[in-house]
């Protein structure tokens, strides 16, 4: 066991060498290869879909529990496939993005195709349990849910990716899919409302990704990878973040206003100086070298930005819906 690994894997995506990396106990080396510390995003939608089951007195803990780890495990199992997909379609070889500011296993040599197809089955096996098991126990629509679910998570690194439909299949993973599943899964009732109320949340997931696409735009051009920013170009791409990141404070405003919020729910305003310190990230383009003092998770610059927003924005929609449960 080691503890100071899985903390450090849950914050950022450590370098490891392979001496290292053969020191490592299972669960660090799980948390590595399936980026851990992206796992958070998923989190906080079933947090926030467990929050708002509560506000309507309709929470059970069990149901919320299972329902939110399995789709943890399911997006870790989709970081894993991703990996594996891109090393064997020779995406990730001739020290491409994805292998620069991370262990890639594969391109690495620090799994065989055996040992990482290992971690995806165990991964993607006890999420699918869950979800089979949630299906007996809840019935109706969650069967369509879980199917939904299987679908991204075996397609979205192709062709999904490759024809523009990523950063689209983001926005409804993590918005009407998770945090309506959750919902759906805890109550037993879909409620279009509820969906409306993943929104602000799942725009800033939304910008996450397209920060990574943008990151990686000319590279992913070269390899015929035609995500948004490869069809949108650089600059449109810059902006279109910074008008998510934007909706995520109106459609707030919007749902206060309406009356589905309280207004403690404009706690999240408080995400406005983070907003303002990513701002001039996004009003030019990246910088040829690693500005100085920049984190180790360089190359990710657009995407790192855009997480750091989304991590505080995301914890203070939670603390709102916390505030509004509670007061």
């Amino acid at each position: 066991m080691n503890l100071s690994m899985w903390i450090r894997a849950l914050q950022v995506i450590p370098h490891v060498e392979k001496a290292e990396w053969e020191r490592l106990d299972v669960i660090s080396k799980w948390l590595i290869s399936a980026r851990a510390a992206v796992l958070i995003m998923t989190f906080l939608s079933g947090a926030i879909a467990g929050l708002l089951a509560y506000q309507k007195g309709l929470f059970q803990f069990w149901p919320w529990f299972l329902a939110t780890l399995g789709i943890v495990l399911a997006h870790a199992t989709n970081n894993l496939l991703n990996d594996y997909t891109d090393a064997a379609r020779g995406v990730d070889r001739e020290n491409y993005y994805r292998a620069q500011y991370g262990p890639q296993p594969l391109i690495h040599g620090l799994m065989t195709k055996r040992q990482h197809l290992t971690y995806s089955a165990v991964s993607g096996g006890i999420a699918l349990a869950i979800g089979l098991y949630l299906v007996f126990y809840r019935g109706g629509w969650t069967l369509a849910l879980l199917l939904a679910g299987a679908f991204f998570v075996l397609f979205y690194t192709w062709p999904l990716k490759y024809i523009a439909l990523g950063e689209v299949a983001v926005l409804i993973v993590w918005g009407p899919l998770m945090v309506g599943g959750v919902y759906y899964v805890v109550t037993g009732v879909w409620d279009w409302y509820v969906v409306l109320a993943s929104l602000p949340y799942a725009l800033g997931v939304t910008g996450v990704i397209f920060g990574k696409h943008i990151d990686k735009w000319e590279m992913d051009k070269a390899k015929h990878i035609y995500t948004l920013p490869v069809l949108l170009g650089e600059r449109l791409s810059r902006w279109t973040v910074l008008g998510l990141l934007v909706l995520q404070y109106l459609s707030v405003v919007y749902l206060v206003a309406t009356g589905f919020f309280s207004p403690l729910m404009l706690v999240v305003f408080l995400a406005v100086p983070a907003f303002l310190r990513v701002l001039p990230v996004f009003l030019a383009p990246k910088p040829a070298e690693k500005p100085r003092d920049f984190p180790e998770v360089w190359p990710n610059y657009f995407v790192a930005a855009a997480f750091f927003h989304n991590r505080r924005f995301g914890l203070l929609y939670l603390a709102g819906l916390i505030l509004s449960a509670v007061l």
